[in-house]
């Protein structure tokens, strides 16, 4: 069976615009020489000017950073263009802009922002035309779980007699696990042969929703899904790092949103609950308090229920919804994060009593616990906050996902997505 790598999966990969070098060049020529000369009329003597030459070369810098962080994160499914190109732009453009301030070059704050104008436009516009070129065509072969691939975003076309598609590009995607006749054993091995790819439709699956579909543990899924032990070093550093640079800027600005919260409602500024965390052990999480206060009942399922917040949730503050819709409400867990309780980014702790239920009710809804839970995550950016059986099953498949590409990469990527939530409110509850 042929691998690739999700995007590839998706889009086929095989666009001329999807190659990095012409993206770079197309993006140069479009994005940070025309836009400026014809700002300055065709004045050639303009190029002459340090200051210029300045601003031009930063520009290329900061795009070629752009591309090669927007290829990487644009792997992951979900990722729309815009979305994964503007916030890399931005800081790609905006750490130049930085170097610029710190060596002291002379530059041009209105060629920057053209540039990036320009080529934020420019690459959107190679990759809508990569996006159009390549319309892969998912052949299916008939039996086992292929239908769960209907409704995910693919051009599937099922397969009726076992013979090789005529189609330039086609993809034939199948359930290896599943009893297929000898025919279509045979197309299978005569497709990789031919170097048509075959893949399993798990895998087709992973890559077009960006969850993890786990059943049995007999499919050894688990084996799959143990998370990149080095990163994990290296991301609880980096965790205690950024805590330690944030805290002295954010002290005074939750200082006043502890006065805000205490002035809005009667009750403690900080909310701790207990909450499921690393390796299945509980914790007291730390939040601002953005709902009114209520006596802790005895009984477990009327606990259960006031742990789940629902929509328009009337317990919730004036103040508490702006707080929760910015996420400023999280930000006490920082404390969390340098005990090592949390991180910044991972699955979403979820109370003691909630994650009790789960347990019982999911099979393998443990295994999420195998990394420290974040802020914010994967299954946030995508699906929002969830109490509902099913919708937690949901989750967990987001949730096995990022445990199973646990890398720089999707947390940057995650990272990107939760600015856009903040703005957006979606998720937000």
């Amino acid at each position: 069976m042929l691998m690739a790598a999700p995007s590839e999966l998706v889009h086929g990969g095989r666009s001329i615009y999807r190659s990095f070098v012409v993206q770079v060049l197309a993006c140069i020529m479009f994005g940070t020489v025309l836009p400026p000369f014809l700002y300055f009329e065709a004045n050639l003597s303009a190029f002459r000017n340090p200051t210029f030459q300045n601003s031009v070369i930063a520009s290329i810098i900061a795009l070629v950073a752009g591309i090669f962080f927007a290829r990487r994160v644009n792997i992951y499914p979900g990722v729309k263009q815009l979305g994964a190109v503007l916030p890399t732009f931005i800081a790609s453009f905006g750490a130049v802009a930085l170097g610029i301030l710190a060596f002291r070059f002379d530059y041009s704050n209105q060629v920057l922002l053209l540039n990036f104008i320009a080529c934020v436009a420019v690459y959107i516009g190679v990759m809508s035309m990569a996006t159009k070129a390549d319309r892969s065509i998912f052949y299916a072969v008939p039996g086992g779980r292929i239908r769960r691939l209907s409704n995910v975003g693919l051009i599937v076309q099922p397969l009726s007699v076992p013979t090789l598609p005529a189609h330039e590009g086609a993809i034939i995607v199948a359930d290896l696990h599943a009893e297929l006749d000898d025919d279509w054993e045979r197309l299978l091995a005569t497709a990789a042969l031919e170097g048509v790819p075959v893949f399993h439709f798990k895998q087709v699956y992973e890559a077009a929703t960006g969850k993890v579909w786990v059943e049995h543990l007999s499919e050894n899924s688990f084996g799959s899904l143990l998370p990149n032990m080095s990163f994990m070093g290296l991301k609880r550093l980096f965790d205690i790092v950024l805590v330690l640079v944030l805290l002295p800027l954010l002290i005074v600005p939750l200082a006043i949103v502890a006065l805000l919260v205490k002035l809005d409602s009667p009750g403690p500024v900080l909310f701790r609950q207990q909450r499921v965390g690393f390796r299945g052990r509980p914790f007291a999480v730390c939040k601002f308090r953005t709902m009114r206060c209520e006596r802790l009942s005895e009984d477990m399922k009327e606990r259960r229920a006031k742990a789940m917040t629902g929509e328009n949730d009337p317990r919730i503050t004036r103040l508490g919804a702006f707080l929760r819709r910015t996420r400023i409400d999280e930000l006490p867990q920082m404390l969390n994060i340098l005990l090592g309780h949390m991180s910044w980014i991972g699955p979403r702790p979820e109370a003691l009593d909630l994650g009790t239920w789960y347990q019982k009710e999911i099979p393998f809804y443990d295994y999420r616990h195998i990394v420290r839970p974040g802020i914010t995550g994967w299954a946030q950016v995508n699906q929002g906050h969830v109490t509902e059986l099913v919708d937690i099953d949901r989750k967990l498949q987001y949730d096995f996902y990022y445990i199973k590409n646990f890398s720089y990469w999707l947390d940057f990527l995650i990272l990107m997505r939760t600015v856009q939530v903040v703005f957006t409110g979606h998720g937000a509850k």
